[in-house]
């Protein structure tokens, strides 16, 4: 096994006098699945096509980067990486963050703000003719008009902001083999099931628009925040929906023209963005066309792109260095995709799919085998994990009601009863995995949801699967904000801490329960803040997995902070937005510092609320 080329000997190494598809990627290129560069990469080489990789290419200077592997045969396809890049580089409060996880070293700086957009800008400046697709979880779900936390506004679709060709979103392997197909044929790439194009075609919107939902434009959405918030209602349920309809999103060049004179960042393309027309004049009107998503993978089908010959290890150029992101997952193996959870805050469901594909045991058996054959393995894996870890091999009892269903979570307010909550599958994997010679302990490091267990599941997850500290995230505690972040009540998760601690008692287990807990998050308050520190206390928790929440584009909790409403219901929803309302907001997650509790009683104080104060300060 042989990484993918990434320099011009590399590629002549292999006899190569052409390559099909250069793939541009913000993250180092380590060769291994749980890097969607590497998979594409594999799944397209599998299908015989000759691919390349530049990772983190320079974009300042002579961008020799992006000329010296020359023009592909067919495109360029280029990924953020792993994040978002603006998460990836900022935190909640907008602070530039020192370092990157998924970089040599963890060596920040060596990818741009608005990743895609910048490489692809570059690419089709360099190579007009070339098509350029874009892909990965930044073009995923900022595929239509998106509120930027970074800019604090709405922004159009990436495919304007970018001047992509065709944008891929969710889990890309089916429609970028279809693209490299079609482009090898000389065929259109626009219609391909689960990609996204611009396009000024008045007469195709016509021919398309009976069996679409068409979208409030983003000139409407820009002057009505209500506007915004339907359209993301309509976005979600088709995402949601086994064969969602297509969505249609107009805008105008105007908005565009209006947007790029205001631009303060480099996340904007050019009014030559545009298609003209053969007279050389703009008609003005343009529409973001998202085709259908494809109905989920089979387990054939995710055990393909799995059982690739990946290395496993980071490319030879980075030898002696340490990636961090790789460090982490070297010794896991993924065995589903998908969520079901729905969390308001998350974009794992919005860009993998709520329905749950999950890998045959074979399959995870051999990458098991192969982790255990890597020279510095000793015994231990990190993870047998996935989005949310004990999700594995569960769907609807009758698909058929599936394909009908747009509901976003399967789990909240009430579990479905069409779910099939079956943890046999799962424990099977546990124990066939553990009967391996080389395996000493395998360990579940992803999340679980402790609103899905079973008795006989969470005695054989603690007693056997964790490795000193496990790690659940009931997020608040207060019912009215856990309705908004689609989270299970706090009864559910005291129930569980109850069980978790029981069971270590019974077998002399000396483990921590690590649970994770969000501030300003849509819906909640100052006085929320002081109920959740009160109740964690009560607890004898003093947490330390805190964060703020940071708006992330197209989540339902993104939509809300910038509306103000519940696309759902379009009430309003408060919201803490300045700087030093979040900050008061966190302070109360430390009440057991000394430099917080002063602040804490003013502020309780001045909220009239001292009857709270005297709990957390003064207290047991």
């Amino acid at each position: 096994m042989i990484p993918l080329p990434t320099t011009k000997k590399e590629i002549e190494q292999r006899g190569w006098h052409y390559v099909d598809v250069i793939l541009f990627s913000g993250d180092a290129y380590i060769d291994h699945p749980s890097f969607g560069a590497a998979v594409i990469g594999r799944v397209l080489e599998a299908e015989g096509f000759r691919v390349a990789i530049v990772p983190q290419p320079d974009w300042h200077g002579d961008l020799r980067d992006f000329t010296k592997l020359g023009r592909p045969r067919l495109f360029f396809a280029i990924t953020a990486g792993s994040m978002d890049s603006m998460v990836n580089h900022y935190t909640a409060n907008r602070r530039r963050r020192s370092d990157d996880a998924y970089t040599p070293d963890g060596k920040s700086g060596l990818r741009p703000d608005y990743c895609t957009s910048v490489y692809a800008r570059i690419l089709k400046t360099l190579y007009p003719d070339v098509p350029v697709v874009i892909g990965g979880i930044e073009a995923s779900m900022r595929r239509l008009c998106h509120y930027d936390y970074w800019q604090d506004r709405l922004l159009p679709s990436i495919l304007v902001t970018s001047r992509a060709d065709v944008l891929v979103y969710g889990m890309g392997e089916r429609a970028m083999r279809e693209l490299a197909r079609r482009a090898a044929s000389l065929e259109s790439l626009q219609g391909v099931e689960q990609t996204a194009y611009v396009t000024s075609d008045k007469a195709l919107i016509k021919s398309i628009s009976d069996d679409a939902v068409t979208l409030h434009s983003y000139e409407d959405c820009l002057k009505s925040k209500r506007h915004y918030a339907e359209n993301f209602k309509y976005i979600e349920q088709q995402s949601n929906l086994w064969r969602g309809r297509r969505l249609i999103e107009p805008f105008t060049e105007k908005a565009f023209a209006d947007f790029i004179s205001s631009d303060i960042s480099n996340s904007v393309g050019d009014e030559d963005a545009f298609d003209r027309d053969k007279s050389g004049e703009s008609s003005g009107h343009y529409y973001v066309v998202v085709e259908p998503p494809y109905p989920p993978m089979s387990t054939e089908e995710i055990d393909s792109a799995f059982d690739l010959p990946y290395t496993r290890l980071p490319h030879p150029k980075y030898n002696g260095k340490r990636i961090p992101a790789y460090e982490m997952i070297k010794f896991s193996v993924t065995l589903h995709r998908g969520c079901f959870g729905g969390c308001s805050f998350c974009t794992i469901s919005a860009h993998q799919g709520k329905q749950v594909v999950s890998r045959s045991k074979d399959s995870i058996l051999q990458e098991v085998k192969a982790i255990c054959n890597l020279p510095d393995f000793k015994g231990y894996l990190s993870d047998l994990g996935g989005p949310s870890a004990n999700m594995y091999g569960m769907h609807g009892k009758d698909l058929s009601i599936c394909m009908r269903c747009s509901r976003p979570t399967c789990l909240q307010p009430n579990i479905c009863p069409n779910l099939n909550k079956d943890f046999a599958p799962l424990l099977d994997i546990y124990k066939s995995v553990n009967q391996l010679p080389q395996i000493k302990k395998s360990f579940v490091g992803s999340g679980i949801r402790y609103d899905l267990m079973s008795n006989d599941y969470g005695e054989e997850l603690i007693r056997h699967h964790v490795s000193g500290r496990l790690k659940v995230a009931p997020e608040h505690t207060e019912a009215h904000v856990l309705q908004l972040m689609r989270k299970p009540l706090f009864d559910q998760f005291e129930r569980f801490r109850d069980f978790f601690l029981r069971i270590n008692d019974e077998n002399n287990l000396r483990q921590q329960l690590i649970p994770y807990f969000i501030s300003s998050h849509p819906g909640c308050t100052e006085i929320d803040m002081a109920e959740l520190a009160i109740k964690t206390k009560s607890m004898d928790f003093k947490l330390e997995q805190v964060q703020d929440f940071t708006p992330t584009p197209m989540t339902l909790s993104t939509v809300i902070y910038y509306t103000g409403l519940n696309p759902y219901t379009l009430q309003p929803v408060f919201v803490a937005k300045s700087k030093e309302d979040k900050l008061r907001q966190r302070q109360f997650f430390f009440w057991y510092k000394k430099a917080e509790r002063e602040s804490i009683r003013k502020e309780l104080q001045r909220l009239k609320r001292p009857d709270l104060a005297q709990k957390l300060l003064h207290g047991k």
